[in-house]
């Protein structure tokens, strides 16, 4: 199955100049769904995975349906002051300015072996604070995988300690 047919382009969203990808007509089709579900496993390569960590907000959909089908704890990374327990917060530049991402202090006990998931990897710069906040709960990050990569943007440059998979590239 060809899922970057199930990908749409959507030309100066957020704002003007950046071609958004767009994966909802691949989350609505039930095949494409199951397949690209099957594909991110086969990344892992029969690896043990303790814990699936998604980014907010487009990351939790596979990595929901990961945690699942590898029986494995789900763990989200989200937005600071949208996680109800304590924290541990992890700060990253944007093109322009700061954002910052955080995750349970709980969430990851120290050696269990993780799997990050996000739908893109662009910049990179959301994924490198997601493997920080993991390895400073001392998890194992396993792998990080991704439905697409936008490789002319090099985000794969800031995870070079990281074993990086991704389904489609753009």
């Amino acid at each position: 199955m060809n899922l970057s047919k199930y990908i749409r382009n959507i030309e100066d969203f957020p704002k003007a100049g950046v071609r958004f990808k767009d994966i909802t007509p691949l989350l609505a089709n039930p095949d494409a769904t199951v397949y690209c579900l099957q594909q991110l496993v086969a990344l892992l390569e029969d690896e043990k995975i303790d814990k699936v960590v998604g980014i907010e907000s487009r990351g939790f959909f596979f990595a929901t349906l990961l945690a699942k089908e590898l029986k494995a704890g789900f763990v989200p990374i989200r937005k600071p002051g949208k996680l109800p327990f304590n924290t541990l917060k992890e700060p990253y530049e944007l093109e322009y300015g700061m954002d910052a991402l955080e995750i349970h202090e709980d969430a990851i006990k120290k050696g269990e072996r993780v799997l990050l998931h996000d739908d893109v990897l662009a910049t990179g710069g959301t994924a490198r604070a997601a493997c920080k906040l993991i390895e400073n709960l001392g998890g194992e990050i396993v792998q990080c995988n991704f439905l697409l990569e936008i490789a002319f943007l090099k985000g794969v440059q800031k995870l070079k300690n990281q074993n990086v998979k991704s389904l489609l590239k753009y």
